[in-house]
């Protein structure tokens, strides 16, 4: 019998409010979408309840992270549970730890699963070229110290946010643990050099599908809040590295696909990976 799943990706438009509350509609009105779609996973982006706060310096950033048992995650569940269907949410989270980039797993039922948390916290300097904001991650995020593997529908995932799918290794690990797909909530900007940033925007997509085998869900944010201008594109890449589906760039909009599980399977044994690797060699790597 055919696996197959029914996967949704948000991509929502550029967020004007600093309170998260005020997009919990916007989360709402896609549940709705992808329930009269079928959908069965449906992916938000990365912070997707906030405005892309890290391209700033604000002491005072508490009001842009939430608690996993405050109001705001209790309305997303609540979201799942009533049309049920799975989720994974990108959010600023406040934790006892401290605070963090992280995707929450919710399951049909509402009940959370697990989360993921950004391991790999970039910072970039702004440059004097329009749109080179910069961002300064390091400042507000503590890393995550994991790479879980979930599961939801029968299908075994791993996440990785944004920056985290410039590094092959993370990927790898999470395909070795029997991931099928790796979830991306991604908030991907034009900086200052748009004609660059849209060219490289499918390529470390691609190659984590292909190298590992691996269906690809990438689910960006679009449009512009002042000078930062979000690309959209959001993406589906199957397990060969091709493009099963793409969003545009002009506004928000529901990426709907049907992903054949058993294509990572035929994957793997076209590119046997798996067999050829030489873990023996790649000491340097791991140091």
């Amino acid at each position: 019998m055919a696996r197959q799943l029914r996967i949704g990706l948000a991509q929502t438009g550029p967020v004007l409010s600093e309170r998260p509350a005020d997009q919990l509609g916007t989360a709402d009105k896609m549940f709705c979408r992808a329930s009269a779609e079928g959908v069965r996973l449906l992916v938000f982006s990365e912070l997707f309840l906030a405005p892309f706060f890290p391209n700033r310096l604000e002491k005072a950033f508490d009001r842009f992270f939430v608690r996993l048992d405050g109001p705001e995650m209790e309305a997303l569940r609540g979201f799942a549970a009533r049309h049920g269907i799975g989720a994974v949410f990108g959010v600023a989270e406040a934790a006892g730890a401290g605070f963090f980039n992280s995707a929450v797993v919710v399951g049909q039922d509402g009940a959370i699963r697990g989360t993921y948390r950004k391991t790999h916290i970039p910072a970039y300097f702004p440059t004097d070229a329009p749109g080179g904001t910069g961002s300064f991650e390091k400042l507000y995020f503590a890393p995550g110290n994991a790479l879980p593997v979930f599961e939801l529908e029968g299908m075994r995932f791993g996440i990785q946010i944004c920056n985290d799918r410039l590094y092959p290794e993370p990927s790898r690990v999470l395909a070795l643990a029997g991931a099928e797909a790796i979830v991306m909530p991604i908030c991907f900007s034009t900086y200052a050099d748009p004609g660059h940033r849209a060219s490289i925007w499918e390529v470390p997509l691609r190659a984590r599908a292909y190298e590992n085998g691996v269906w690809v869900l990438a689910a960006n944010r679009v449009g512009a809040e002042g000078q930062r201008h979000h690309l959209g594109r959001s993406m589906v890449v199957d397990p060969r590295g091709m493009i099963a589906a793409e969003a545009g760039t002009e506004g928000p909009e529901l990426l709907v696909t049907t992903l054949d599980l058993e294509a990572v399977g035929r994957a793997r044994k076209d590119f046997p990976w798996w067999r050829d690797r030489r873990p023996d060699l790649y000491g340097p790597v791991a140091g």
